[in-house]
């Protein structure tokens, strides 16, 4: 009859879709995750070839560094995101590996490198940590590994930050950008995220008056905000930063810290897929992880990013869309997920109207339905496609 035959064509519709996957949740429903699996990559996983670390500030600072795919090949940069959130190796995937040298690093503070701000020595970890300090280690990555030639600078979400930062620093050395995620790091683009209706929410949890991420994971949102008592809430990117600079006394006070750690790099990890998996556990959460994640976002945060100044009162620069004249000569491809609910899609549409504004000739811009992360299944296409092609 026509319903068989209407639910036999919507199943075969379905098998055959290679963007509907997921955990079966009954004979005649699939649940849409939105993450990238082993088969949507085109290429797969690799070993280092080289790795190792690069002391800085005369000791101060070891930096991990590792190398993939091709010695001899077109040299690209990584810039992983957070800041905190430290490279992972499968960010190689994206390049042919007999085509690229692919070197990525750790940022001062997290993952590899060391002092950790996953440690109790979090003042070591953040001492002369910024993003100049930054700028400084990707020049002493390239004069170490002799990369003496113009690199390609592939980097998402903070990475799109710092690898904006790096070229206006330093065009010379920079052959093209590869960004994903755009985040120009102003209050507006904090407030957004981190803000929303937080200074509200004690007495209305459903005020939507003021934009933001909230509206769309009011689950996480809720776990993020309740953190922060009712009359600080006003400003919490502050709020958290005197709860994250707090001298601990107590086991009790080091429990709230640590949970504080774990709302924090929580809220972002579970914003950051169009449609995450809920049957797994949260992998922001992951102590460790949280520690180093949350203080030096917060540190960053808190001070603007430090991009042309530092302080409270620099959380209100636009530096890098002041600055979009010296990134004329850079060809610059992005790509921006339309639900985007970390780094909204405006910011993306900002810069590109910026540089177009600036004289900028060589900008191509896809926008994906997708959230923001780099391996949302159709940024991951975006991305491998444009890196294909350059």
């Amino acid at each position: 009859d026509l319903h068989t035959a209407y639910r036999r064509q919507r199943q075969m519709c379905i098998r055959d879709r290679p963007l509907i996957v997921g955990t079966p949740l009954s004979p005649h429903r699939t649940m849409y995750l939105s993450k990238a699996t082993n088969e949507d990559w085109k290429y797969s996983q690799t070993d280092p070839y080289a790795s190792g670390y690069l002391d800085v500030e005369n000791g101060m600072h070891h930096v991990f560094w590792a190398e993939y795919g091709n010695p001899n090949g077109i040299p690209v940069m990584c810039i992983h995101g957070g800041p905190g959130g430290g490279s992972e190796a499968f960010v190689a995937r994206f390049f042919h590996p007999e085509k690229y040298r692919v070197l990525m690093f750790d940022q001062r503070g997290c993952g590899k490198s060391t002092p950790s701000a996953s440690t109790d020595n979090v003042t070591a970890a953040l001492s002369n940590n910024t993003t100049a300090h930054l700028i400084d280690d990707i020049n002493q990555l390239r004069q170490t590994r002799r990369i003496d030639t113009p690199m390609y600078v592939f980097g998402g979400s903070w990475g799109s930050t710092l690898s904006l930062a790096y070229a206006i620093a330093h065009p010379q050395n920079v052959r093209a950008l590869i960004l994903r995620g755009i985040f120009l790091c102003r209050k507006k683009d904090l407030d957004f995220f981190y803000q929303g209706n937080a200074a509200v929410y004690a007495k209305d949890a459903f005020d939507t008056s003021l934009p933001g991420a909230y509206m769309q994971y009011p689950e996480a949102w809720k776990k993020y905000v309740e953190v922060i008592p009712p009359s600080e809430r006003g400003d919490m990117i502050a709020a958290y930063d005197r709860l994250f600079s707090r001298a601990l006394s107590s086991p009790e006070e080091v429990a709230v810290q640590e949970d504080a750690v774990r709302a924090w790099s929580g809220w972002e990890g579970s914003t950051s897929y169009l449609s995450p998996d809920l049957s797994k556990p949260n992998s922001y959460e992951e102590l460790s992880f949280a520690k180093a994640f949350a203080r030096i976002e917060n540190h960053y945060f808190v001070n603007g990013a430090f991009l042309g100044g530092e302080g409270h009162a620099n959380r209100a620069q636009n530096y890098i869309l002041e600055h979009a004249r010296q990134l004329v000569d850079i060809p610059i491809s992005i790509v921006h997920g339309r639900f985007d609910n970390v780094c909204p899609m405006y910011q993306a549409d900002e810069l590109v109207h910026a540089l177009k504004q600036a004289g900028h000739k060589c900008v191509t811009y896809r926008r994906t339905p997708a959230g923001h992360s780099m391996v949302e299944r159709e940024n991951c296409y975006a991305l491998t496609d444009i890196l294909d092609h350059l």
